[in-house]
């Protein structure tokens, strides 16, 4: 039977963003609770996770990957979700799946994409180092990156869902880690808990310097999800034949709906002068792209890392459906320390 519930709650796009989101780009909205139709299951959300992808779609643009969330909608992103009520054959009351339920307390679902979570010690996990962001990191880094022993590794936004994944990958290759942070506290965690060989805070002012000395021997892989200064310190450290994996950069997403033109280096001759002289390998990926031959995979193996305390994953939690807009800002801006997970629900 349905939970006594007749209100969802919802946060959705109230404006669209000029520069950084700030707090009334979004609104706590609410609606009657929706009903499922035969075939169909209604879902309480447990947990939802933020992820800087979002801060894209809140834009209004052309055609990419995925749509822009339309001003008034709920906006979106992946669930840990409990199914409270089913009309659906393949789903049973009670049963917790990974959906995209959006940032709202209840959604209804046909049960197309819908992902049962089995037994996980921590279900939020399944948002985290068990679920997108480490699959981007498994993917990028194994199949772009292709780290060889010895070689050496660099990862900025090195605590975070995605860079502590890569981080901790590339050491079970048998890779030099080094990661890029935003402060000291980050900067001890990766190289005490999460096993880097050295992390760096990207904000001293001798960064460039200190990079160059943590990775004597250049820069074999560099995983690409920030941009901005810290690009601008790696490009002269790339060796013969490095590879760069592209999945975001988070230091830029806020450029593009400003009115006035960035300032800045034309960061583009000389990055673009670097992969020729030193023929690098520059592969952007979108991970959905990926789930049909390689989710399997990462499922078995991260699966047995976690299992046997070879991965080590810390979240961020913000209690409270309502505070997730706040927590969302704070995570563009790198205040998140671990994986950005909104616990919606007991």
């Amino acid at each position: 039977m349905r939970e006594q519930a007749t209100v969802n709650r919802r946060i959705v796009l109230n404006a669209r963003p000029v520069g950084r989101p700030k707090p009334s780009d979004f609104r706590l909205a609410e609606q009657s609770m929706p009903t499922p139709r035969e075939g169909e299951v209604l879902m309480q959300t447990l947990y939802l996770s933020l992820d800087p992808y979002m801060r894209n779609l809140m834009d209004e643009k052309g055609p990419g990957y995925a749509p822009s969330i339309a001003l008034g909608s709920t906006m979106v992103g992946g669930t840990v979700s409990r199914i409270v009520e089913s009309r659906h054959p393949g789903f049973r009351v009670g049963e917790w799946v990974l959906a995209n339920a959006g940032w709202q307390d209840y959604a209804v679902s046909d049960g197309v994409g819908l992902m049962p979570i089995g037994a996980i010690d921590r279900p939020s996990l399944a948002l985290g180092g068990l679920g997108m962001p480490g699959f981007t990191a498994y993917v990028g880094l194994l199949d772009i990156g292709q780290p060889k022993p010895g070689e050496t590794v660099v990862v900025a936004a090195a605590t975070g869902a995605v860079g502590s994944v890569v981080g901790q990958i590339a050491k079970l290759k048998g890779a030099r880690v080094v990661g890029v942070v935003g402060d000291a506290a980050k900067a001890r965690y990766a190289v005490d808990e999460l096993g880097f060989d050295a992390c760096l805070d990207r904000q001293d002012p001798d960064f460039s310097a200190r990079l160059a000395a943590a990775c004597p021997k250049g820069i074999d892989v560099y995983f690409e999800n920030v941009g901005g200064a810290v690009l601008d310190a790696v490009v002269p450290l790339l060796n013969v034949g490095a590879r760069i994996p592209v999945c975001g950069f988070i230091a830029h997403y806020n450029d593009g709906a400003r009115p006035e033109r960035q300032e800045g280096p034309d960061r583009l001759p000389r990055l673009m002068a670097a992969v020729l002289q030193k023929r690098v390998r520059v592969e952007g990926f979108i991970i959905l792209d990926h789930y049909a031959q390689r989710f399997d995979a990462f499922r078995r193996d991260m699966g047995e890392w976690y299992r046997a305390g070879r991965m080590t994953f810390r979240e961020d939690v913000t209690e409270g459906l309502e505070n997730a807009p706040q927590a969302f800002i704070g995570l563009l801006e790198g205040k998140n320390f671990g994986k950005a997970v909104v616990r919606v629900a007991d």
